[in-house]
């Protein structure tokens, strides 16, 4: 059994649990996710907590751990949301934002114009910083992975896109002896 999969899921105030045809569904103040409920896995509410078992093969040991661990995405989710912030850094690197469209101006020879999926809110300060916000933990990062490589940042002077706080190991330039 996994030790994770053990651990309770507590449930906050606001926030309901449920589990029918298959499919678990978690909602809250900032709005609602529902999710398959994988095979050889057992899921319980009782008394403010949700309880996940499964059954002792192989596969069901590994569902185990990952099921709880999505169920704690689906809670925090609907309860306090997601956010990831991204800097960019670079002379004349840039992003803008108009309607449902991120365009970057990273370096290249265009822009580039990244459509924001359902699900996900955007915001854009000082032209060089990103917030990328909502409710399902793999579209937020999944966002945040994709306009990151529109420019990854470069070792000699770390110029790109990079995670608020992301260390960039940086490289030392060639010299003249």
């Amino acid at each position: 059994m996994s030790r994770l999969g053990k651990i309770p899921v507590k449930l906050p105030e606001k926030v309901t649990f449920s589990v029918k045809d298959g499919k678990m569904s978690a909602e809250g103040s900032k709005g609602k996710l529902s999710r398959p409920v994988p095979p050889m896995v057992e899921i319980k509410v009782e008394a403010g907590s949700v309880i996940v078992s499964a059954d002792s093969s192989r596969r069901g040991k590994m569902l185990h751990g990952l099921t709880r661990s999505l169920i704690q995405g689906m809670v925090t989710g609907v309860s306090s949301g997601f956010r990831k912030d991204l800097e960019i850094v670079g002379v004349g690197y840039k992003a803008q934002l108009s309607g449902a469209i991120l365009t970057v101006m990273v370096g290249l020879s265009h822009p580039v114009a990244y459509k924001i999926p359902d699900g996900i809110k955007i915001s854009v300060t000082d032209n060089t910083k990103i917030a990328i916000e909502g409710i399902d933990k793999q579209l937020v990062g999944e966002a945040a992975a994709t306009i990151r490589k529109f420019r990854k940042p470069e070792p000699y002077k770390g110029k790109g896109i990079r995670y608020v706080g992301e260390h960039i190991v940086m490289k030392e330039g060639k010299t003249v002896a």
